[in-house]
């Protein structure tokens, strides 16, 4: 899996095609989906016409996309796996994520095709349902038996939840995604999992600068945070490499063995993070960088739902 790809959250439906498309020409070969983003069958729709174009093989591209909270049970997991599957248009994924350590009631996908948190949306109600994290394990293990997926991992698990998956499972936890910036360094967690020999990819690397765009009760946090472009931290190390603060912030994940996922829509900015571990950090540099976590999360269900889901409580 490379060490740079391209997110896809918050990708606009209409322009996901055209903008993976043009990815994959500037050199991205990985691509980071989720069922919730609700943009899978357009980004395969990019994949499938590059492919087409002679750009790239299928094997050249790696598709990483998620498994979402409403669907954990085993029956589940599996209809919602090979629906996905067909959405990308594609004969494999390469990694399949467990997308949040909770399950929530079922709720058919022609009923209510991207549910986010609620079950009632107009009232925000959220209600959990009664799923082991190894029967949704489990499950996945048997679509890599399939053949549906090549590899399986998790995204916002704990070091509890972790030792505890790794206690039973059958095929290889291949990858932990978590959020991962400067005020969320998560030092124990990504010890942790390296040990283990899980890779790790972080999202939103920029810190809150990621969140802004969202809805209110989202970003709540993310607009009282400074953003770390303006760091003074950040722009002194930006202007001794004459690198831009953005490159500096995937380079402090990248040099560390961490996989970064950012977005742009900018083609200048799309080759400037594809070419992000062309310098190096000293090791003074990325601690300092490091020494600004604050344990600031802002992808947190415990803090902007309603009936708050204190996952990372």
């Amino acid at each position: 899996m490379p060490l740079v790809g391209f997110g896809l959250w918050k990708v606009n439906q209409d322009t996901t095609a055209e903008i993976v498309y043009h990815a994959i020409k500037t050199g991205y070969r990985l691509f980071d989906g989720a069922y919730d983003y609700a943009n899978e069958k357009e980004a395969g729709e990019g994949i499938r016409k590059a492919i087409a174009d002679g750009l790239v093989t299928r094997e050249d591209i790696f598709v990483t996309t998620k498994l979402w909270n409403n669907y954990h049970k085993k029956e589940h997991v599996k209809k919602m796996a090979y629906a996905q599957r067909e959405s990308w248009g594609l004969d494999y994924i390469d990694l399949y994520l467990i997308h949040f350590p909770v399950a929530l009631k079922y709720i058919e996908p022609e009923t209510i095709r991207y549910p986010g948190w609620w079950m009632d949306v107009d009232h925000k109600v959220v209600e959990l349902d009664k799923v082991p994290i190894m029967e949704t394990w489990q499950a996945l293990e048997e679509l890599v038996d399939e053949k549906v997926c090549r590899s399986i991992g998790v995204s916002n698990f704990s070091t509890q939840l972790l030792y505890d998956l790794l206690s039973y499972a059958r095929h290889p936890v291949s990858n932990l995604q978590i959020e991962h910036h400067p005020y969320l360094v998560q030092e124990q967690l990504v010890k942790m999992a390296q040990e283990e020999g899980i890779a790790i990819t972080g999202y939103s690397t920029f810190g809150p600068q990621s969140f802004l765009e969202l809805p209110s009760a989202f970003r709540k946090r993310a607009q009282d945070m400074p953003l770390l472009f303006d760091h003074p931290v950040i722009q002194k190390i930006s202007t001794a490499h004459k690198v831009s603060p953005g490159k500096v912030l995937l380079r402090w994940a990248t040099q560390r063995n961490i996989a970064v996922i950012p977005k742009s829509n900018n083609q200048a900015r799309l080759q400037q993070n594809l070419e992000v571990n062309d310098f190096t950090m000293t090791q003074e540099e990325l601690d300092e960088i490091s020494s600004l976590d604050k344990g600031m999360r802002f992808n947190d269900p415990g803090f902007y739902l309603e009936k708050p889901i204190r996952i990372f409580a």
